[in-house]
């Protein structure tokens, strides 16, 4: 009867860690929040408190993630060895080529601190890329290019034009300020990982009317 039990263990066991080792969707993992999708995009806010894991999950589109918090991470890809974890960093741009190649992984959460990511997913690639960056390009895949403004209190970026439609995201919390060519303003308070798709060409300025430093990124489809 023990060597039974015993069997029926050791086959449970088996079970469940073949399930933890099977990869999902990345909509379907659980710390991955959709909080906006349209016929372009599918914007995910990844919330992962400290001390728990992803599931393996895969990315089979292109993307960009840009990192919130800060806190220390160990990735893992599958039948691999987890990584000795290293710092994210608040402001932290990557850009991926997913729709060439699915990338499958987890994360674990080994600081003391919850991690937050907001992970751009592109839905379908441009036929045709815009040859014209609206600023210095700090990351790019085939689908977008990713501009980043690091902005002191009281300060503006240089006025640019978007050709295509694309996403303004606060890293940090600010009062953001929106000039437009004709001197007509607006402002709003926004939070670290609020963010706003614009499908409108145009030229803007963008000012930091807080107290406090603060930075944007901005995500702009070729």
């Amino acid at each position: 009867m023990r060597v039974c039990v015993w069997v029926a263990f050791i086959l449970s066991v088996t079970a469940d860690f073949s399930r933890s080792q099977t990869p999902v969707p990345v909509e379907q993992e659980p710390h991955h929040h959709v909080v906006f999708k349209n016929d372009f995009v599918e914007v995910i806010h990844v919330i992962l408190p400290a001390g728990e894991s992803t599931l393996f999950h895969t990315h089979s589109r292109d993307r960009v993630a840009v990192d919130l918090t800060s806190t220390m991470l160990a990735l893992q890809k599958p039948n691999q060895p987890e990584e000795p974890p290293e710092l994210s960093i608040p402001g932290d741009v990557s850009a991926r080529a997913n729709a060439d190649a699915p990338y499958t992984h987890r994360l674990r959460n080994t600081g003391m601190k919850t991690y937050e990511v907001i992970d751009v997913e592109f839905l379908q690639r441009p036929e045709h890329s815009s040859e014209k960056a609206a600023a210095t390009v700090i990351a790019e895949n085939p689908s977008a290019r990713v501009y980043k403004w690091s902005l002191a209190a009281g300060t503006a970026t240089a006025a640019h034009s978007h050709e295509k439609p694309y996403i303004i995201l606060a890293v940090t919390p600010l009062r953001l300020k929106t000039i437009a060519p004709d001197g007509n303003s607006s402002f709003e308070e926004v939070r670290a990982g609020d963010c706003r798709w614009v499908n409108a060409k145009g030229v803007h300025t963008l000012m930091n009317a807080g107290n406090t430093e603060g930075q944007i990124v901005e995500i702009e489809m070729k």
